[in-house]
């Protein structure tokens, strides 16, 4: 199994898009690639392009070369234009509670009724 481009430190999600977008895809395809053209990619200034270059081979030279969390790098491909969800970035959800603006207010109308209760 190949190791996923968001398997490389520094490259989340929203970093695996802007690289996609310009047509790098793999950690072998970044790890061949030239500072010029992941520079080109909004968000890596030369100095992050060239560290970014060297984890990927890094990674792939590597005898654990594989992907840690047990997915395949088909599964993690983020294609351009798409965000990862929560679950596929490893970001746990954040949010309590109910998830809509009712949930919301609800909050709110308990909050009045224990004012008026006082």
């Amino acid at each position: 199994m190949q190791p996923a481009i968001t398997d490389i430190p520094g490259i989340g999600p929203a970093a695996a898009a802007a690289l996609a977008e310009h047509r790098i895809r793999t950690v072998a395809s970044l790890a061949k690639a030239s500072v010029e053209k992941v520079s080109a990619v909004p968000g890596f200034s030369e100095a992050r392009a060239s560290k970014t270059i060297a984890a990927a081979a890094e990674l792939l030279a590597s005898p654990a070369g594989e992907a840690t969390t047990g997915k395949s790098a088909e599964d993690k491909v983020v294609k351009p234009g798409k965000q990862a969800s929560a679950k596929e970035s490893g970001k746990k959800d954040k949010k309590k509670g109910k998830k809509d603006k009712k949930g919301k207010k609800d909050r709110k109308d308990k909050k009045k009724k224990r004012k008026n209760k006082k």
